[in-house]
């Protein structure tokens, strides 16, 4: 258990939610800082801690390489034989290999590329400057401590979700908790398809509780260009149009404080938080680059922090739709007998979330002991 806490995340790796929105059944965070953030280590422990206290019958040590369909339910391939059974649920979650753009292939060999999976820290890399690409959680995260570090960074900024880290002097997911925002069911959300494509908000735990966006990488050195676009005769293409992006961004970011100061103003709970606040608009580079040489030694490293794709390459079973996502609702996969659990809004916006799972897998459960009893 706890394999991908271990070996896939960079030293320095810390959870987005507080500790108290650590909990899984029976067993949540008791330490001494619940508005810290755990980091790698510590997550590692804590889901460790609760393999113990489950007791569950997890066969550790065991890979999946093929499920297909049979009369009565599925057979299971493992590396440790044969397993049939009647239903499935599926849990390897969403993040299992990084998503890089087809022109990745076009990067000269002179200049090193890592993912998220690959990348430890700055100490790793060869000396000179990084292109960043993706603006995400993981990819200011990295941005920060690649500049940090003394290196020169340019960031690659496309779609993106600004947050503050606090608000009105409490973490911002305790407003997305207790305001409800997170609650929203799969079949409330008018474009269901988009809601589980959103990028990560730019969030990064650190004791100071700081605020991590791009007018604070600005002010760092980390300099802005637009998303990467295509490579043409060893130049990296960037779009235009900066304004309009961080526009989007500070916009939606308005109207999601608009809706926790309503919440606050219509419970009646404006007294036990500070008063409303706003946030400067992201500042826009007076003459952004479109264009980049990567043969010129400027740049000798790219990360893509371009987010993640799931790994269904073991599922023999045709509900895969044409770009690579599993077909399902609600956590109802579109072959009989078939479950999911872990996916992006997959019931609930807090779904993929560890503290967001439980609600999600008492339904799908009560689910699917419903169809077992059909079926008898």
């Amino acid at each position: 258990m706890a394999n991908s806490w271990r070996r896939e995340r960079w030293d320095s790796f810390r959870l987005l939610t507080p500790n108290w929105q650590s909990r899984l059944p029976g067993h949540r965070y008791e330490g001494p800082d619940p508005d810290g953030y755990m980091t790698m280590g510590e997550v590692t422990e804590f889901i460790e801690r609760f393999a113990t206290l489950s007791r569950a019958p997890v066969r550790t040590g065991t890979n999946v390489t093929s499920v297909r369909r049979t009369d009565d339910g599925y057979q299971v391939t493992t590396s440790r034989g044969e397993i049939r059974c009647r239903t499935i649920v599926i849990a390897s979650g969403a993040c299992n290999l990084p998503a890089l753009p087809e022109f990745a292939d076009a990067v000269p060999d002179s200049v090193e590329q890592l993912t998220p999976f690959d990348y430890r820290g700055p100490g790793q890399l060869p000396d000179g400057g990084v292109l960043v690409v993706g603006a995400s959680a993981t990819g200011v995260q990295l941005a920060a401590e690649l500049r940090r570090s003394g290196r020169p960074v340019i960031l690659s900024v496309g779609e993106h979700v600004r947050m503050p880290r606090t608000y009105r002097g409490r973490d911002v997911l305790w407003w997305m908790d207790a305001s409800g925002v997170w609650d929203e069911r799969f079949d409330e959300i008018d474009d269901l398809s988009r809601a589980r494509r959103l990028p990560s908000p730019q969030l990064v735990g650190t004791p100071e509780r700081t605020t991590l966006d791009l007018n604070t990488l600005a002010s760092m050195g980390v300099e802005m260009v637009g998303r990467w676009a295509a490579v043409r005769d060893g130049r990296a293409l960037f779009s235009g149009g900066l304004r309009n992006v961080f526009s989007l961004a500070d916009l939606k970011m308005e109207r999601l404080l608009d809706t926790f100061d309503e919440w606050a103003k219509t419970h009646g709970r404006d007294a036990e938080v500070e008063p409303p606040e706003r946030f400067a608009p992201t500042r826009v580079p007076e003459a952004a680059r479109l264009q980049l040489d990567l043969r010129s030694g400027e740049v000798i490293a790219i990360i893509w922090a371009t987010g993640f794709r799931p790994d269904y390459g073991w599922l023999d079973v045709p509900v895969i739709d044409a770009k690579g996502r599993l077909r399902h609702e609600g956590g109802v996969v579109d072959s009989p007998g078939l479950y999911a659990l872990g996916l992006p809004v997959l019931r609930r916006r807090r779904s993929s979330f560890i503290h967001g799972v439980e609600a999600d897998a008492r339904e799908v459960v009560e689910h699917l002991a419903r169809q077992l009893a059909v079926r008898r």
